[in-house]
């Protein structure tokens, strides 16, 4: 089994940060992709980035140049840097875990930005 936890969610001004972790236990293999997604009031959960084992990573168009995704494997932690945020970032942030037939999540925390 696999459990994430998310923390660093919050209200933050238009403009400004936030830095987001997810911290996988459980069992974890240094292959999986990890990513971040997010699902705003009345609308579908979507892609944010994700990063593979190697370090490749995929960013939403929304986001690029904006948002950074990292992870530390010693730690089983990703971690998302949000920069310039706008009100349209607003949304519940998920983690997720990905590997070959099995698709972890997290809880969810929530994101504000005020304009």
């Amino acid at each position: 089994q696999v459990r994430l936890v998310e923390t660093g969610g919050g209200l933050v001004q238009a403009g400004g940060s936030l830095r987001l972790a997810c911290a996988a236990s459980g069992s974890i293999f240094s292959t999986d992709r990890m990513g971040w997604y997010r699902q705003a009031p009345g609308k579908q959960r979507e892609l944010v980035a994700f990063i593979t084992s190697g370090g490749r990573t995929n960013y939403a168009d929304s986001v690029k140049g904006r948002f950074t995704i990292s992870r530390d494997n010693a730690k089983n932690t990703v971690y998302l840097q949000m920069n310039s945020l706008k009100p349209e970032d607003t949304a519940v942030y998920y983690c997720n875990l990905f590997r070959l037939y099995s698709d972890y999540w997290g809880q969810g925390t929530q994101v504000t930005v005020s304009s």
